[in-house]
């Protein structure tokens, strides 16, 4: 029996699978840049892994790698995958006839969601980087919760646009009893994580989030418990 046709409802997050940039050991942050075929393999494992997974909603960055990696996990699922683009007012959306149906898994895409925008660093390989700022100093970029970057975000401030998001429009799917995944980046994942286990602001910058691998946490009474592969 698949997990999706328990009694409570998931929320599942995937890190979108090895980008081209990942493989070249660059920044990418806001960088629109797609799959490696590593990365392809391992949304495909991904996909198999949740086959038999009962995904009701699913959202996902504005970023083609993180939206790859979610088109093909959804092409395992029985129902249709839609993209439901919101026009001028909120209530209203475009392209669609009426909002996704029973038949449908309606996806919704935000920038709240994308990568930890790295600014000046974006498209410079990380070890160059250290060897033009110095190794101690691109460590406290990376790995602090409050230091920007030249030019760019702090995970203090990646958190601070990807939970409202999470809690005004992920957070009622789940109230709503249904099946929820994000596909998106390791820092707004970490800020999803940060939020629902409470993490302090000392250890999340430590928290490694492997690519295209599924994190499953069941979600009962308002609350997030973690649940481990079995």
């Amino acid at each position: 029996m698949g997990k999706g046709d328990l009694a409570m409802n998931y929320l599942i997050l995937v890190r979108h699978g090895q980008s081209r940039w990942n493989l070249e050991n660059r920044f990418t942050g806001w960088v629109d840049v797609p799959l490696s075929e590593k990365g392809i393999r391992e949304a495909m494992d991904c996909a198999e892994e949740l086959e038999d997974f009962r995904i009701d909603v699913a959202f996902t960055s504005k970023l083609s790698r993180a939206q790859e990696t979610l088109f093909l996990i959804l092409a395992k699922q029985e129902k249709t995958g839609i993209f439901l683009h919101e026009s001028e007012k909120r209530d209203r959306w475009s392209y669609h006839p009426s909002r996704a149906d029973g038949s449908e898994i309606p996806i919704y895409s935000s920038d709240a969601l994308n990568e930890r925008f790295y600014g000046n660093l974006q498209g410079q390989n990380k070890q160059k980087a250290k060897e033009t700022y110095g190794e101690e100093q691109v460590f406290i970029w990376r790995r602090s919760y409050d230091v920007q970057p030249p030019g760019g975000e702090s995970l203090k401030d990646t958190y601070e646009r990807t939970i409202p998001y999470f809690k005004e429009s992920i957070i009622p799917q789940l109230e709503d009893g249904k099946n929820v995944i994000i596909a998106a980046h390791g820092n707004s994942l970490r800020s999803v994580i940060k939020y629902i286990e409470n993490i302090s602001d000392e250890e999340i910058p430590k928290l490694e989030l492997a690519t295209g691998k599924p994190l499953y946490y069941q979600f009962e009474n308002g609350s997030f418990v973690k649940e481990e592969k079995e």
